[in-house]
């Protein structure tokens, strides 16, 4: 059985692998969304991601559809116990921004969709530098000290204001977050690696990056001349054409080959194994796509082929 990990400094145990909910209510009905979950939990999964903006981009959707399904699937298998759930706030266009009273808001309303007593890990999804990190500091240590959420977590943010807020958090002895969620992968990695990433580490906290397959790219069904029918395929098509997205893809084949694994297996292999990182978040519309995410936790690459994938990716 796979080993959980802790999450930082938290209380919370997580499978190596977070299911991401985006497509939940978007790109997968309801029937596919169950079926995926009930796959993951299956394979030992406890660790699953949404937020309450998902998939407000969507026609006539108003945001919140993720975690309306996430929590009918909960009630329906009767599991809240076994599984962790992590959503964020500050994105919904109804309660937008980091404001104490904003950010109560949208718990109250993420808490309802979940049909749930408490978040198990609360982020913010985007900082509001209007705000003072004071003012977001106090409020999710109100809303933990309430039994309303368990940890709190912070995406989207600059080294800066992060560590401004671990320093309040610890000079006022108040809940400090416990993990980033930052946009990292093989091809991006500008936005983490340094500073960030420095600032994650020296605080104990956990990365559970987003967007680990950067967008399909990484699953290798992106190549020159082939056409991919996907709701997210603009995004890896830029790649497609480029000297260094095409290095990658070979890298990746050449270590997958060796495994006999898929390619996307290899690239959340290789993010796992990254310092600092807890859990890639990775989602699935079907619950035939979860098997090559699942295996990547067990999947143990070489230090070299490692090296050559993070050299590939330079």
């Amino acid at each position: 059985m796979t080993s959980l990990r802790r999450l930082g400094t938290s209380d919370l145990h997580v499978f190596p692998l977070s299911l991401g909910g985006n497509v939940f209510g978007w790109t997968a009905d309801e029937t596919r969304s169950f079926a995926v979950l009930d796959a993951y939990a299956a394979a030992g999964g406890n660790f699953v991601d949404t937020a309450d903006a998902y998939s407000q981009w969507v026609e006539g959707n108003e945001g919140g559809e993720s975690e309306t399904v996430i929590g009918r699937w909960l009630a329906s298998r009767g599991n809240r116990s076994d599984i962790l759930v992590a959503t964020k706030a500050g994105a919904h266009h109804r309660h937008k921004g980091l404001k104490p009273e904003t950010v109560r808001a949208a718990a109250e309303e993420s808490l309802r969709r979940l049909g749930t007593d408490r978040i198990d890990l609360f982020y913010t999804h985007y900082d509001d530098e209007s705000v003072p990190v004071e003012d977001i500091v106090t409020t999710l240590d109100a809303l933990v000290k309430e039994g309303k959420v368990r940890a709190v977590a912070a995406s989207n943010i600059s080294a800066e204001r992060l560590r401004a807020c671990l320093d309040f958090a610890e000079a006022e002895n108040l809940t400090g977050y416990v993990a980033l969620q930052p946009h990292y992968n093989l091809v991006s990695r500008d936005t983490y690696e340094g500073p960030l990433q420095d600032t994650v580490a020296r605080a104990g906290l956990a990365a559970v990056p987003y967007y680990g397959l950067a967008s399909g790219f990484l699953t290798g069904k992106y190549r020159p001349g082939r056409t991919v029918d996907s709701a997210r395929a603009h995004g890896p098509l830029e790649l497609v054409g480029t000297e260094r997205g095409q290095r990658v893809l070979a890298a990746l084949d050449r270590v997958a080959e060796a495994h006999d694994a898929e390619v996307a297996s290899v690239a959340l292999a290789w993010l796992a194994a990254r310092p600092t990182v807890a859990a890639p978040i990775a989602s699935a519309r079907t619950a035939e796509q979860l098997p090559a995410l699942l295996a990547s936790v067990e999947l143990r690459l070489t230090d070299e082929e490692l090296t050559a994938l993070t050299d590939a990716s330079a």
